[in-house]
Order: C-alpha cells, then structure tokens, then sequence
C-alpha cells in the first residue's frame, strides 16, 4: 500500500496534479491524503494578539476548507473511481511546508504529488514558491505538475546524471515502481565533462546499469551545460517525465536560482520527478 500527499489549494493545477497521480498509479493500492492548509492573512498580527474581529475566524476557515475538501474527495471517488484508492482529507492551520513535513513523518508518505504554480499562477515563475520549498527541503519523492498539463503515461522518461552519486535500490524505487507499471523507456542522459569517466563515475554507472536492467538506453552529450542539454534532449525525442536525484552538489540547486532560469530559459512542460538523496 503506497502512501501518496496530494497538497492542494483547489486551482486547476493542484487538480491536474491529483488527477495525474490517480492515473500514474491507478494499477497500484494507494492511500492519497487530501491536504489542504490554511491561515487567516492578518494571523501573525491581530489573530495572534487575540483581536476581537479575528475571534472565530481559525474556525470559518477549517470549516469551508473541510466543506471543499469533502467535496474534491467526492467528485474523485465518482469521476475517478478504483478499488485500488482510497482517499483520506487532512486541514490543518499551518503553512503548507510544515504540515508537509509533518504528514511526511507521522503517515510514513511514500510520495508528494503537486502543482507548480498554485492558485496564482504566474506565468513568468518556473515553480511557485511552495513547490520550490518542498522539492529543497523534503526528504519524501517529489512530482512536480506544470499547469495545463495534459495527461499522457510516463512511456518515455528522460533521467539526466553525472554519474557522481551512488543509486541505492531503495532510493530508486519510486522511479522502478513507476516504470514497472507503465512499461517506461528510461533515457539515461550524461552529459560529460570529460571525454572518460572517472573510477567513482564507471562504478556508480554500473550500478545503475544493473538497477535498470532491460529499462533504460543510455545517452552521452558531449560537454555541455546540464539544462541545455535536458531541453535538447527533450526537443529531439518525445519525453512524458523527468526525473532527477536531488543532492547538495545537485544541477537541480540552479533550477531554483531565478537569474539562471532566465538566462538559460529552463523549459518544464512535463511532470518533473525530483528523488531526494538519504
């Protein structure tokens, strides 16, 4: 039984993102967590200090985010419905990072499955600020959904590495699993400084050589920076999902550096599978 956090702030996005896990894993026993947080704007001033006009409104707003979460977990169970899930809502009176955290821990999550842009939806912004928090500081698997994103299975999958780290089986898994399930290609993608690789990077290719037996094809691009590389790669050959290993000498830390988006204009149009490293 996988254990799957669906955060949602009820836009179009956070919905696409659901409806994209319920389909990735509709062949898998699932428990998906509705979760939806919530905090007055003014409650680190007047709600904190007790302010007359703010008493009882921590409980209007459980209770309309109770009201919608009951609601989106009814119009899943009708539109979406499979023996395989079973649906769970979860409110809490907290920033959406924290609660994360949290749940992460306390329900043993196998999986967080979000939108990129929420409720805002700014265009020029790659992954809103919750996302970007998420993916830095959880140590659970990551989906990333951009908006407008049209479902279509994970056929073919692009996983970019340096081969510096090694590829522990467990930490592999939610790739393995997902791949398994749809019958992935995974398109192993190097992008190499050198013309040979060093001892530390034939041995962690070779590891994950074994792990990914029978699924992968392996690419070299000659030196190149990483995300140049990853937006090529993805204009020449149909990719339904990146993945990446997330560690602190990681390319993906300069996803999250605005300059560098711009200036190397990062394009995400698919589902971005971010692996933490233990």
């Amino acid at each position: 039984m996988k254990k799957i956090l669906l955060p949602t702030d009820f836009s179009d996005n956070s919905f696409e993102a659901i409806r994209y896990a319920l389909l990735v894993y509709k062949d898998v026993k699932c428990t998906f967590y509705l979760l939806h947080t919530f905090n007055p704007p003014v409650y680190q001033t007047e709600y904190l200090l007790g302010s007359p006009g703010q008493i009882g409104l921590g409980d209007v707003l459980q209770e309309t985010s109770l009201l919608k979460l009951e609601q989106l977990k009814k119009r899943l169970e009708d539109q979406y419905s499979n023996t395989n899930h079973t649906f769970i809502i979860h409110t809490a009176f907290n920033t959406l990072l924290n609660e994360i955290t949290e749940m992460t821990q306390s329900e043993n999550i196998d999986m967080i499955v979000m939108g990129t842009t929420g409720a805002t939806g700014a265009k020029e912004i790659l992954f809103g600020s919750n996302t970007v928090n998420v993916i830095k500081k959880s140590k659970c698997p990551v989906i990333a959904i951009p908006p407008k994103f049209e479902y279509e299975a994970p056929i073919e999958i692009l996983f970019p590495t340096d081969f510096e780290i090694s590829y522990p089986k467990k930490e592999m898994e939610p790739l393995l699993l997902i791949a398994r399930q749809h019958k992935s290609r995974i398109n192993v993608l190097h992008v190499r400084k050198t013309i040979e690789l060093n001892i530390v990077q034939k041995e962690n290719k070779k590891q994950l050589d074994r792990l990914l037996v029978n699924m992968a094809i392996f690419h070299s691009v000659a030196d190149n920076e990483i995300i140049p590389a990853v937006n090529q790669f993805q204009e020449k050959n149909k990719i339904n999902l990146l993945v990446m290993v997330q560690n602190k000498h990681s390319f993906i830390e300069k996803l999250f550096i605005e300059p560098v988006i711009k200036k190397i204009g990062f394009h995400i149009t698919i589902p971005f599978l971010v692996i933490p490293q233990k």
